[in-house]
């Protein structure tokens, strides 16, 4: 099973991740298996989910 991108949010912006986790909480109020993790290669925090999940 693989993920898909949602969403990405700077490391660097001033509210850390807290943008990621609020839209990752959006999302799953939606159904989504929405989760939040740190890309150290690109210095963001991705929302991703399971694929199959984002519709």
């Amino acid at each position: 099973m693989g993920t898909k991108v949602l969403e990405r949010f700077p490391a660097g912006a001033p509210r850390g991740s807290w943008t990621a986790e609020e839209y990752a909480a959006r999302r799953r109020t939606e159904g989504v298996a929405a989760t939040v993790v740190m890309d150290l290669k690109s210095d963001a925090f991705l929302v991703v989910a399971p694929i199959g999940d984002e519709d």
